[in-house]
């Protein structure tokens, strides 16, 4: 999340202070992110190094220090929103890498690592569509944000599932040398070590 650009989003509809920035920035997310104020005005001090955003220059931050963004900040947000976010390269997910490490680790059940991870996956979906319900419908930045986060927890589960089954069916043994001729057809088998040599590549 660029609190950086979100200030500077709050500040193209005109000049606002610190505190009602965080104000501002809560609501406008669903409150769902949490802002210090202290962080608010860090960077709102590098805004205005980077001559992105103008303040009434009194040297001095609190409740009533105004700020403005500038025409080479309102081009910086323009940018950034055009910009698409890099997701070339898998992120390190800890629930990945968990999954990972169980496999090696001796008298470890990878499949019951996975459904615990499962079950708390599918109670965080019914919590937030609990909050859908009863609070999203009427503020629009909440229902966004709702609908992003379960579409993302969505996926994992279905990644979770996907594991589950392809772990079992290695348990279960080889695969058959047809479905192997198979998938060797349809670049199934050869797909895997050019992904790696790009992301090798970007290391």
């Amino acid at each position: 999340m660029s609190v950086r650009h979100a200030l500077l989003a709050l500040l193209s509809e005109g000049p606002k202070y610190g505190l009602q920035l965080r104000e501002e920035f809560e609501a406008r997310t669903g409150e769902v992110w949490p802002l210090n104020v202290g962080q608010v005005y860090t960077t709102l001090q590098r805004l205005e190094r980077d001559g992105l955003v103008e303040s009434d220059g009194d040297g001095q931050d609190g409740p009533q220090k105004g700020f403005r963004i500038t025409a080479a900040g309102a081009e910086e947000l323009a940018q950034w929103l055009r910009t698409p976010s890099d997701l070339s390269s898998p992120p390190r997910d800890e629930l990945v890498m968990k999954i990972l490490v169980a496999l090696r680790v001796p008298g470890t059940s990878v499949r019951d690592v996975i459904q615990v991870h499962r079950r708390y996956l599918v109670e965080l979906m019914q919590q937030w569509t609990r909050i859908k319900e009863t609070e999203a419908e009427s503020d629009m930045s909440l229902a966004l944000v709702v609908d992003a986060e379960l579409f993302r927890l969505d996926a994992v589960v279905r990644w979770l599932d996907a594991a589950d089954g392809r772990i079992k069916r290695a348990a279960a043994g080889p695969v058959p040398a047809e479905q192997a001729t198979a998938e060797k057809t349809t670049g199934t088998t050869q797909a895997v070590p050019s992904v790696r040599r790009r992301l090798g590549a970007r290391r």
